[in-house]
């Protein structure tokens, strides 16, 4: 309701790429565009969307993950600020980045990278961060308000994995889900944006028993366990739609979690790695963003324009249960 995505141009993206083949790409592109549009719109009011990425330590990884989510801001007319700490900060500095954040009104978003190096508490430090600035997703809040179905602000990569499933013309009514990993990040959010798309879901995990008899009953099938070619590809039921979340670097190599040649000669559709499901979730946390900067304005993207919530009838409240704000009719109160 925040940000209301126009589906035809990611149709049209979806359609465009290789047969069995989800394009994260393509559809991410088609996202962004709409993104930037409502940036262009922002900025006509004087507001510019900003996110402020923390960083802590010199994990090579997390460098260029920061690097691409830099570059994603640039072209979608986003304000990037990096705070980076050393990797000899305490955990009461980087909280105290995070308050100062928070606290900042230019901010709209904030994001901790992780991991964090040592024995700090991931856990805690995301819960210091504003629940309307996380544009993540992973503050308890906001996972609360998913389980409610009040959330504004998703995780990214299911969120993501969704746009990209709605896009391709996935039916999910009725299908037999399987999700492998359970991660707050991915596993267990994943499960329940499926469960509300009318899916039967099984969530699977390390200790889960005859897993290739359940990923061979699966009809769509999204792995999220950072074990390369963990999925064999003549486990996956013809017809299938699969989707690989994870990705690993093997012999110099980024592999999924999925054989995917193997897997491709079954599967009706299946995300390739690189090039699925990473793209989208860097442009779902650009769509994030303007919805965090739309809460705080009191406004809805809708239509390619900006409108003042108040006079299409929503407001932005807290809500029930656990959300932190939810949108509803004015009318419904």
């Amino acid at each position: 309701m925040v940000f209301e995505i126009a589906t035809q141009p990611l149709r049209e993206a979806a359609q465009a790429g290789a047969p069995g083949v989800l394009d994260g790409k393509a559809v991410a592109a088609a996202l962004l565009s709409q993104v930037e549009d409502a940036t262009a719109a922002l900025a006509k009011r004087d507001i510019v969307p900003t996110l402020a990425v923390v960083r802590v330590g010199d994990d090579v990884a997390s460098e260029i993950y920061v690097r691409h989510k830099e570059r994603a801001c640039a072209k979608v007319g986003i304000d990037f600020r990096h705070e980076h700490l050393p990797a000899t900060a305490t955990e009461a500095e980087v909280l105290a980045t995070l308050r100062r954040l928070n606290d900042d009104e230019s901010v709209h978003g904030i994001l901790l990278q992780l991991p964090l190096p040592g024995d700090m508490n991931g856990a805690d430090l995301l819960t210091a961060i504003d629940p309307q600035k996380d544009v993540d997703g992973f503050h308890p809040l906001n996972l609360g308000g998913l389980m409610s179905g009040n959330a504004v602000l998703e995780p990214c990569t299911p969120r993501g994995v969704m746009t990209l499933l709605a896009a391709s013309g996935v039916e999910l009514t009725g299908k037999h889900a399987v999700v492998i990993g359970r991660s707050v990040i991915v596993g267990r959010p994943m499960s329940l944006m499926l469960a509300r798309a009318n899916a039967t879901v099984t969530l699977c995990h390390r200790h889960t028993r005859d897993l290739a008899e359940l990923v061979s009953r699966a009809e769509v099938l999204v792995v999220a366990t950072g074990v390369a070619g963990l999925v064999h590809g003549d486990w996956v039921r013809p017809g299938a739609v699969v989707i690989d979340v994870g990705i690993s670097r093997v012999d110099g190599k980024l592999r999924g979690d999925v054989d995917f040649e193997g897997a491709r000669q079954r599967a009706a559709a299946i995300t390739p790695v690189p090039g699925g499901v990473g793209p989208m979730t860097v442009a779902t946390l650009m769509e994030n963003l303007v919805r965090a900067v739309c809460v705080r304005h009191g406004l809805l993207f809708r239509d390619g324009e900006l409108i003042d919530a108040a006079s299409a009838g929503v407001r932005f409240d807290s809500g029930v249960g656990l959300a932190p704000w939810r949108a509803r009719p004015i009318a419904s109160t």
